[in-house]
């Protein structure tokens, strides 16, 4: 009997979702510059301690910035303009007591958690898609989001994700109409 029950546990809390913890959005837009289109948003991240005392223990932990948009059709499915994800990697030195975001071949440290956070959480002039296949007047929905890939975490890891609130952490997608501007 109490083996049913300890099943009946485990699969209510495998089945029922987990709502992440939300990384609230400050600001999202959106401009054209010499031919590209560029993003500019602003997120407060703050870890929670769980990631924190992970981050600490030297386990890395991985964010990804997504950026979508689209042009709205009657006649069929939205039409996807731009797509663009940006991988960051933030790992912790004990050695130096410093942290390190690495983007692509890209990589700087800080001395402060806090840094981080407000660096990965500021994205300013991000180049997301060329301006030139865009129509001049036409609106478009915006849309953009951070979020913690718990798919690149360790696989133990990954495994507490699936039902612990606290290795969950993302944005609402934060979406807007973005109108070209004419010449």
């Amino acid at each position: 009997m109490f083996a049913a029950w300890a099943f009946a546990a485990c699969w209510l809390a495998v089945a029922v979702p987990v709502r992440a913890d939300t990384i609230p959005v400050k600001a999202a837009e959106l401009r054209i510059d010499e031919g590209e289109v560029l993003l500019n948003a602003e997120f407060e991240l703050s870890l929670n301690p769980t990631l924190e005392e992970a981050l600490e223990k030297g386990i890395p932990l991985y964010f990804v910035l997504d950026f979508e948009l689209t042009r709205a059709r009657w006649y069929w499915l939205d039409e996807k303009v731009a797509q663009a994800a940006t991988h960051y990697r933030v790992s912790y030195n004990a050695l130096t007591h410093q942290y390190r975001v690495a983007s692509g071949l890209l990589s700087q440290t800080f001395n402060s958690l806090d840094e981080v956070e407000h660096f990965i959480g500021r994205v300013t002039s991000r180049p997301v898609a060329s301006a030139d296949g865009l129509a001049k007047g036409a609106k478009y929905d915006a849309a953009v989001r951070l979020r913690l890939d718990v798919n690149q975490l360790p696989k133990p890891f990954q495994v507490n994700a699936l039902a612990s609130r606290e290795w969950t952490l993302a944005s609402d997608w934060e979406r807007w109409i973005f109108t070209v501007p004419n010449p």
